[in-house]
């Protein structure tokens, strides 16, 4: 016998229904400099090492938060360029240091005496030796908030994306831009800079009237 009662069915809510998804976008130099600048006269000096080195490599945020003292110095020194072997894809990757970010790092491990096997980054938690992949993304949400961005479309992505976006938009040179992703096949820096909307955007500004 079947049953008469009927019951009101509600349709399911897409998970990502109000929340922008896909690629986070790349910080702006005025963003970039408002974050610095804030990190600076705040005196956060692991959160100003944490920043310009997570720009400067852009490494992932596992590769990032596993970094060692040996990993970027020779001796007691942080080396103007440094090799890390990415977890993802076993492949090696190199990346420059700048003055402003060594100066940074080095003012971090002097306030922490870190030594050469030491986390660069150790956690504040009792039972994680270093810094986790969620603590590195909330302290970016709090970047991100405090210069009046959007947390959804801004995130430990945009970390990676930033230095590689101007390096492109400088030189055009997408084979130097794969090198230092890290990336095994070009077309994986094609997508992962969004090349062919960026493009289709600026043509769009300099068109419209």
């Amino acid at each position: 016998m079947e049953s008469t009662s009927t019951q009101t069915s509600r349709p399911r809510e897409p998970w990502n229904k109000g929340k922008l998804v896909g690629q986070k976008a790349p910080f702006k130099l005025k963003e970039i400099w408002a974050i610095r600048v804030w990190l600076q006269l705040e005196h956060r000096t692991r959160e100003l090492a944490l920043f310009d080195l997570g720009l400067d490599s852009k490494l992932r945020s596992c590769d990032l938060v596993k970094l060692r003292v040996r990993d970027i110095c020779h001796g007691d020194r942080v080396a103007a360029r440094a090799t890390v072997m990415q977890q993802k894809t076993s492949r090696p990757v190199q990346f420059e240091i700048t003055e402003q970010t060594r100066t940074a790092v080095a003012e971090w491990m002097k306030a922490r005496n870190l030594h050469s096997e030491d986390y660069l980054f150790p956690s504040r938690v009792h039972n994680c030796p270093h810094l986790g992949t969620r603590q590195y993304a909330r302290i970016v949400d709090g970047w991100v908030k405090h210069v009046g961005l959007d947390s959804c479309a801004y995130g430990t992505y945009s970390m990676r994306r930033t230095k590689a976006t101007l390096i492109y938009k400088r030189t055009k040179n997408l084979r130097a831009v794969q090198l230092l992703l890290g990336h095994a096949k070009l077309e994986s820096t094609v997508r992962y800079l969004g090349i062919e909307v960026d493009d289709a955007l600026e043509m769009a500004e300099e068109t419209d009237i």
